[in-house]
């Protein structure tokens, strides 16, 4: 069975597309950038503030679903600098316990919507 999941605590789609879809006992969110969903503004001061908001924008869909980092079995992190990885690394490391970090890829790409430093998703268990 395929669920819709939708929350006000993580920004909007700006396209058409979910915050995530829950099928069966397996979460898929969309890839969350670092949009204050309370203000609708990109939060850009610097990678490690981007990438915080990032994070609690996946938390509060993973919280949709009724679920936290530790369901967390796949991320796949897309960043425009791999200058940033080690800063993004650590806010990224700090949601997750190192014996049940979740599988990973990060990879570098010419250009993100609205031209942000990061974008993050995740396949999550229930």
């Amino acid at each position: 069975m395929k669920t819709i999941i939708n929350t006000s605590k993580a920004p909007a789609p700006i396209g058409p597309y979910s915050q995530a879809i829950l099928y069966g006992n397996t979460l898929y969110t969309s890839g969350q950038i670092a949009i204050n969903p309370e203000t609708g503004d990109l939060v850009l001061e610097d990678i490690q503030s981007e990438t915080t908001q990032v994070m609690k924008n996946i938390s509060a869909v993973l919280e949709a679903a009724g679920m936290n980092f530790s369901n967390v079995i796949k991320s796949s992190i897309f960043i425009s600098n791999m200058d940033d990885f080690g800063l993004i690394n650590e806010i990224y490391g700090s949601y997750f316990d190192d014996a049940t970090a979740p599988a990973r890829e990060t990879v570098q790409v010419a250009r993100l919507p609205k031209n942000v430093n990061v974008e993050i998703s995740v396949i999550a268990m229930k």
